[in-house]
C-alpha cells in the first residue's frame, strides 16, 4: 500500500496536472481569439494530454490502495501580450511540472516504493520530451512571429498535431 504522504504528493500532482490541463486550454482560446487555429489546435491537444496524465496518476492511486482526493483547481491566466509570451510561459510552467513530478519520485525513492518509482518513470521521460518541445517552440515562435508568411507556416504545422490516447488508459 502507498504511504498517506505520497498519496498526498500524487493527489496534488493531479490538480496540477488538471490545472495544466485548463492553462493550455486558455492559451488555446488566446490563438482562436487571433486566428491561429493551428497554434490553438496544438494547445488543445496539450490541454488534453494534461488531462490523460491527470487520468493515468488518478487510476495508478486507486490501483496501490490510495485515498483519492480531488483538489480544487485555481483559475489559469486567460490574457496574454502575445504569441512569444505564452510559448515562454508554457515552457516555465513544464518546467514546473517537471520539479513536481522529480518531488514525487524523490519522496518515493525516500520511502523505497518502487511500484510508484517505476511508474513515476514514465512521467520523468514524458517531462524530458515536453521541455525539449516548448523549448523548441520558443524558439520557433520568435524566430517567426514578425514575419506573416513564417508565422502561417508554422500555424499550419502545428494545426497537424492530433491527439493519441494512452492505449494503457483505463478511461475511454
Amino acid at each position: 500500500m502507498i504511504s498517506e504522504k505520497i498519496a498526498k504528493a500524487i493527489n496534488e500532482q493531479i490538480a496540477n496536472e488538471q490545472f495544466a490541463a485548463q492553462y493550455y486550454l486558455s492559451m488555446s482560446a488566446w490563438f482562436y481569439k487571433n486566428d491561429l487555429d493551428g497554434i490553438a489546435n496544438y494547445f488543445r491537444v496539450q490541454c488534453k494530454e494534461e488531462l490523460m496524465h491527470a487520468d493515468k496518476m488518478f487510476d495508478f492511486l486507486n490501483d496501490v490502495g490510495g485515498e483519492i482526493v480531488v483538489e480544487a483547481v485555481g483559475k489559469p491566466p486567460h490574457q496574454f501580450q502575445n504569441a512569444i509570451e505564452i510559448f515562454e510561459k508554457a515552457l516555465e510552467h513544464e518546467k514546473i511540472v517537471t520539479k513536481s513530478i522529480f518531488n514525487i519520485m524523490k519522496l518515493a525513492n525516500e520511502e523505497s516504493d518502487f511500484a510508484t518509482v517505476s511508474f513515476l518513470q514514465w512521467f520523468v521521460n514524458e517531462q524530458v520530451e515536453e521541455e525539449a518541445n516548448a523549448s523548441q517552440y520558443v524558439t520557433k515562435i520568435k524566430m517567426v512571429h514578425d514575419n506573416p508568411s513564417a508565422l502561417y507556416l508554422f500555424d499550419q504545422e502545428l494545426a497537424q498535431r492530433v491527439f493519441v490516447p494512452d492505449p494503457t488508459a483505463k478511461v475511454k
